[in-house]
């Protein structure tokens, strides 16, 4: 099982702005907060945004070896559709709009947001709940 994501941002500032706001979202609660950096947990896993003076590069390309996105579960496709209307007000951009929302496939209802440090995620609708029976 999964116990910590830890991703090294250029500003602290705007990490908490999209982050903080998606992650809360997703059910996430404020964990932990100092100086240079927050996290956010759920169900025992927590995601950690840190600016590390030991950053060695002030941009992040998700087309590099590395990290390229995160995926979350997202209960039901209106509950997708509602994210990414609110995604730009906290720091997300839409990504691959000319496919959205299936720019994984016909059958893939996601969408793909990407924040201003050139962080990507992925909210995947998850079909086999029904929207009422719990928040994303």
């Amino acid at each position: 099982m999964l116990h910590h994501i830890e991703l090294w941002v250029p500003d602290l500032g705007r990490a908490v702005k999209s982050w903080g706001w998606l992650l809360g979202e997703m059910g996430y609660q404020l964990f932990q907060d100092w100086e240079g950096g927050r996290s956010w947990a759920r169900d025992g896993v927590y995601v950690v945004v840190e600016q590390s003076p030991a950053l060695t590069s002030s941009s992040h390309d998700r087309c590099r070896p590395g990290l390229n996105h995160l995926a979350f579960r997202v209960i039901g496709s209106e509950r997708v559709d509602a994210l990414v209307e609110a995604a730009p007000e906290h720091g997300w951009t839409l990504m691959f709009t000319d496919r959205h929302p299936h720019a994984g496939g016909t059958a893939h209802y996601a969408g793909y947001l990407e924040n201003e440090d050139g962080f990507e995620v992925e909210l995947v609708a998850d079909r086999d709940h029904s929207s009422a029976s719990r928040t994303a």
